[in-house]
């Protein structure tokens, strides 16, 4: 279940049936549709079916926003969300970067910034929570009557999240408002980056086809979600799919240390080993990983030979996480994971290591978890619009 902060808000919205429900309900998974798509997916009546859409443009729920022409010569009507449905905010709240979408319940976008953070923040803290505000207080300004009511904000975390049952001050969450107060009354849906990412590739990415899968993000951080029969897996302590706390690292005369096998595959400690062990006889080593990624592209040999040695650790952690959740599909996200160089080696050895497994490069790229994070809040400004939004 999507966590929660704060109240619900309020939605004058008179009660509907359980046609209407469905039609908004398809709407806004939809989008825009015409009247025999609708009828045709919710097996109603004709009768019925215009019944539901009258209550619907009634609450301005539903608004007519054109006509097609049919195969037949007949023009269908064509629906989609009104505006009273209104609009959400979706914000990424990154290591690197705070990524917001404003959107209609149906996802279409009306407003977008990215604001790059001035330093890598390892923890959800005062500096990202600080960026959040500013980056929500900006798009406040840019809000257009016409949008509707602001419904929700989801916003992503770099951290476990929990319910308001759980440990929160273990896992952090509440860091984000340590700068950053929510308008009044407008409910906060917040999750966990990695999870956003699987919804999105789940939603419309490149998981679609699949209701079992794991995304792999590795970039500035690591991580994993995991989603089970089409359902997000969280665990009890918002903890599934935490590779960060994989035991690392294994070898006579050390012990493993929480969260070491996160610094060891960071950018960061890629970089510094790249730094390091840079072959003069090859000039300047790479200033980043883009440039890394970009010289080996290009048939750098010493950029290569990182790159394969990277995408050889990447494929056993790969292996690893097949061995403990048998997803048959892994998504590589993430800075370096949605970079498709790395693909074929970690396809190779984490079939080597583990059992058989598909692997694909995300198709979202830096936007998944942005996407991820917008859908699970359209979900519930959905249930919260139609009276079912869950404690």
């Amino acid at each position: 279940m999507t966590r929660l902060q704060g109240r619900r808000r309020a939605v004058p919205v008179a009660p509907l049936t359980g046609s209407a429900k469905a039609m908004f309900r398809l709407l806004a998974v939809r989008g825009a549709s015409t009247r025999p798509q609708l009828g045709e997916v919710l097996g109603l009546s004709r009768p019925t079916l215009s019944a539901a859409i009258a209550e619907l443009e009634e609450g301005g729920l539903a608004s007519k926003v054109g006509e097609l022409q049919g195969a037949l010569g007949r023009k269908a009507a064509v629906y989609r969300p009104g505006p009273n449905a209104g609009h959400i905010f979706a914000v990424d709240a990154g290591s690197t970067h705070i990524r917001l979408r404003v959107s209609t319940i149906d996802r279409r976008l009306l407003h977008s910034r990215t604001y790059r953070l001035p330093s890598s923040q390892f923890f959800l803290g005062e500096e990202i929570s600080r960026a959040v505000a500013d980056e929500v207080a900006a798009a406040l300004t840019e809000s257009d009557p016409a949008w509707g009511p602001l419904q929700a904000i989801g916003i992503a975390l770099p951290s476990r999240v929990v319910g308001p049952q759980g440990d929160t001050t273990a896992t952090r969450q509440e860091a984000i408002f340590s700068c950053f107060d929510p308008p009044a009354d407008i409910p906060i849906v917040l999750e966990n980056n990695v999870n956003c990412a699987a919804v999105a590739e789940h939603s419309n990415g490149i998981a679609r086809d699949h209701e079992t899968f794991a995304y792999v993000q590795i970039g500035f951080k690591i991580g994993m979600g995991i989603m089970l029969d089409g359902k997000l897996l969280r665990g009890r302590n918002g903890a599934a799919g935490e590779i960060s706390h994989l035991a690392f690292p294994m070898a006579n005369g050390v012990r493993p240390v929480p969260g070491e096998i996160e610094r060891y595959m960071g950018t960061e400690a890629l970089m510094q080993r790249v730094a390091r062990e840079w072959p003069r006889s090859a000039g300047s080593p790479p200033e980043d990983a883009a440039d890394l990624m970009k010289r080996a592209a290009d048939g750098d040999a010493a950029a290569l030979a990182h790159v394969e040695r990277h995408a050889e650790d990447i494929g056993a952690i790969v292996a690893s996480c097949v061995s403990m959740v048998d997803p048959g599909l892994v998504v590589l996200g993430g800075g370096l994971g949605a970079d498709p160089l790395i693909l074929p080696t970690v396809h190779e050895v984490a079939n080597r290591l583990s059992y058989p497994v598909e692997v694909r490069t995300s198709s979202l790229g830096q936007d998944a978890t942005v996407l991820g994070i917008e859908r699970l809040a359209t979900e519930h400004a959905v249930n919260l619009i139609l009276g079912e939004a869950k404690a």
